[in-house]
Protein backbone atom coordinates (compact mmCIF):
# COMPACT_ATOMS: atom_id res chain seq x y z
CA UNK A 1 0.00 0.00 0.00
CA UNK A 2 0.74 3.45 -0.97
CA UNK A 3 2.09 6.16 1.98
CA UNK A 4 -0.65 8.92 1.77
CA UNK A 5 0.77 12.44 0.23
CA UNK A 6 2.30 14.85 2.03
CA UNK A 7 3.88 18.00 1.45
CA UNK A 8 7.18 19.41 2.65
CA UNK A 9 7.50 20.80 6.41
CA UNK A 10 8.03 24.06 4.36
CA UNK A 11 5.01 23.86 2.46
CA UNK A 12 2.30 23.14 5.01
CA UNK A 13 4.13 26.06 6.87
CA UNK A 14 3.37 28.47 3.93
CA UNK A 15 0.00 27.20 3.53
CA UNK A 16 -0.58 27.51 7.38
CA UNK A 17 0.45 31.51 6.86
CA UNK A 18 -2.47 31.32 4.59
CA UNK A 19 -4.66 30.16 6.77
CA UNK A 20 -3.84 32.31 9.53
CA UNK A 21 -5.04 35.04 7.58
CA UNK A 22 -9.16 34.02 7.79
CA UNK A 23 -10.78 33.17 10.90
CA UNK A 24 -10.53 30.00 11.81
CA UNK A 25 -14.06 28.18 10.82
CA UNK A 26 -13.07 29.97 6.89
CA UNK A 27 -9.60 27.27 6.29
CA UNK A 28 -11.25 26.57 3.07
CA UNK A 29 -10.76 30.05 1.84
CA UNK A 30 -7.26 29.76 1.46
CA UNK A 31 -7.51 27.48 -0.71
CA UNK A 32 -5.99 28.98 -3.67
CA UNK A 33 -2.68 29.79 -1.89
CA UNK A 34 -2.68 25.95 -1.04
CA UNK A 35 -3.02 24.84 -4.29
CA UNK A 36 -0.31 27.26 -5.37
CA UNK A 37 1.98 26.25 -2.76
CA UNK A 38 1.49 22.44 -3.36
CA UNK A 39 1.66 23.03 -7.55
CA UNK A 40 4.86 24.84 -7.09
CA UNK A 41 6.06 21.91 -4.94
CA UNK A 42 4.68 18.93 -6.96
CA UNK A 43 5.21 20.91 -10.54
CA UNK A 44 1.51 20.20 -10.98
CA UNK A 45 -1.89 19.25 -8.94
CA UNK A 46 -2.78 15.59 -9.30
CA UNK A 47 -5.29 14.20 -7.82
CA UNK A 48 -3.77 12.66 -4.80
CA UNK A 49 -2.45 16.21 -4.20
CA UNK A 50 -5.64 18.00 -3.92
CA UNK A 51 -6.77 15.39 -2.18
CA UNK A 52 -4.65 16.29 0.32
CA UNK A 53 -4.98 20.31 -0.11
CA UNK A 54 -8.94 19.38 0.51
CA UNK A 55 -8.40 17.20 3.89
CA UNK A 56 -5.64 19.75 5.20
CA UNK A 57 -8.30 22.47 4.84
CA UNK A 58 -11.39 20.47 5.88
CA UNK A 59 -13.30 20.72 2.52
CA UNK A 60 -14.93 18.63 0.18
CA UNK A 61 -12.57 17.29 -2.65
CA UNK A 62 -14.68 18.38 -5.27
CA UNK A 63 -14.47 21.97 -3.83
CA UNK A 64 -10.83 22.19 -4.59
CA UNK A 65 -11.02 20.50 -7.99
CA UNK A 66 -13.35 23.44 -9.22
CA UNK A 67 -10.99 25.70 -8.08
CA UNK A 68 -8.34 23.79 -9.96
CA UNK A 69 -9.94 23.06 -13.32
CA UNK A 70 -11.54 26.92 -13.08
CA UNK A 71 -8.29 28.60 -13.10
CA UNK A 72 -5.95 28.54 -16.21
CA UNK A 73 -2.70 29.16 -13.61
CA UNK A 74 -3.45 25.82 -11.85
CA UNK A 75 -2.07 22.48 -13.73
CA UNK A 76 -4.20 18.99 -13.48
CA UNK A 77 -1.97 17.42 -15.61
CA UNK A 78 1.92 17.41 -15.88
CA UNK A 79 3.39 20.38 -17.77
CA UNK A 80 6.53 20.92 -19.70
CA UNK A 81 9.56 22.58 -17.70
CA UNK A 82 8.37 26.25 -18.95
CA UNK A 83 4.87 26.66 -19.10
CA UNK A 84 3.92 29.84 -21.07
CA UNK A 85 0.36 31.05 -20.96
CA UNK A 86 -0.68 33.49 -23.73
CA UNK A 87 -3.32 36.00 -22.90
CA UNK A 88 -5.58 35.68 -25.94
CA UNK A 89 -8.76 37.73 -24.69
CA UNK A 90 -9.57 40.96 -26.64
CA UNK A 91 -7.12 43.56 -25.67
CA UNK A 92 -4.27 41.35 -26.45
CA UNK A 93 -5.73 39.95 -29.27
CA UNK A 94 -6.19 42.96 -30.60
CA UNK A 95 -2.32 44.38 -30.00
CA UNK A 96 -1.15 40.98 -32.14
CA UNK A 97 -1.57 37.97 -29.16
CA UNK A 98 -3.14 36.01 -32.00
CA UNK A 99 0.53 36.26 -33.81
CA UNK A 100 2.43 35.79 -30.87
CA UNK A 101 -0.09 32.62 -30.08
CA UNK A 102 0.45 31.20 -33.68
CA UNK A 103 4.42 32.07 -33.81
CA UNK A 104 4.65 30.01 -30.52
CA UNK A 105 2.51 27.03 -32.17
CA UNK A 106 4.49 26.81 -34.96
CA UNK A 107 8.26 27.43 -33.41
CA UNK A 108 7.12 24.59 -30.76
CA UNK A 109 5.30 22.54 -32.69
CA UNK A 110 2.42 22.35 -30.24
CA UNK A 111 -1.03 23.70 -29.65
CA UNK A 112 -2.49 25.16 -26.59
CA UNK A 113 -2.77 22.46 -24.00
CA UNK A 114 0.01 20.79 -25.24
CA UNK A 115 3.55 20.01 -23.96
CA UNK A 116 6.97 19.19 -26.40
CA UNK A 117 7.71 15.89 -26.99
CA UNK A 118 11.33 16.59 -25.09
CA UNK A 119 8.90 18.01 -22.12
CA UNK A 120 10.28 21.05 -22.16
CA UNK A 121 7.45 23.46 -22.61
CA UNK A 122 4.15 23.67 -22.23
CA UNK A 123 1.51 26.14 -24.28
CA UNK A 124 -1.36 27.14 -22.87
CA UNK A 125 -4.33 29.78 -23.33
CA UNK A 126 -5.02 32.55 -20.49
CA UNK A 127 -7.25 35.07 -19.76
CA UNK A 128 -6.87 38.79 -19.05
CA UNK A 129 -3.72 38.71 -16.66
CA UNK A 130 -4.34 42.30 -15.60
CA UNK A 131 -1.58 44.04 -18.44
CA UNK A 132 -3.82 45.28 -21.53
CA UNK A 133 -1.59 47.88 -22.01
CA UNK A 134 1.73 45.47 -22.37
CA UNK A 135 -0.13 43.16 -24.60
CA UNK A 136 0.67 41.37 -26.34
CA UNK A 137 1.21 39.34 -22.01
CA UNK A 138 2.78 35.75 -21.82
CA UNK A 139 3.05 34.69 -18.56
CA UNK A 140 6.04 32.21 -17.73
CA UNK A 141 5.49 29.83 -15.20
CA UNK A 142 2.86 31.59 -13.45
CA UNK A 143 5.50 33.91 -11.91
CA UNK A 144 7.18 35.75 -14.70
CA UNK A 145 5.11 38.40 -17.03
CA UNK A 146 6.48 38.95 -20.47
CA UNK A 147 5.02 42.39 -22.36
CA UNK A 148 4.95 43.43 -25.87
CA UNK A 149 5.87 39.88 -26.98
CA UNK A 150 6.83 40.37 -31.04
CA UNK A 151 8.10 37.30 -32.88
CA UNK A 152 11.56 37.86 -32.45
CA UNK A 153 11.31 38.37 -28.92
CA UNK A 154 9.32 34.93 -28.98
CA UNK A 155 12.24 33.45 -30.42
CA UNK A 156 15.01 34.90 -28.35
CA UNK A 157 13.03 34.07 -25.21
CA UNK A 158 12.59 30.21 -26.40
CA UNK A 159 16.34 30.68 -27.23
CA UNK A 160 17.71 31.74 -24.04
CA UNK A 161 15.19 29.11 -22.27
CA UNK A 162 16.15 26.03 -25.04
CA UNK A 163 19.99 27.56 -23.40
CA UNK A 164 19.22 27.47 -19.83
CA UNK A 165 17.82 23.64 -20.67
CA UNK A 166 21.09 21.92 -21.08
Amino acid sequence: MNAPLTLSPEALAGIDRAVAKYPPDQRQSAVMAALTIAQDEKGWLSTETMDFVAQYLGMPPIAVYEVASFYTMYDIKPVGRYKLTVCTSLPCALQGANVAAGHLKHKLGIGFGETTADGRFTLKEGECMGACGDAPVVLMNNKRMLCAMTPDQLDALLQDLERSFQ
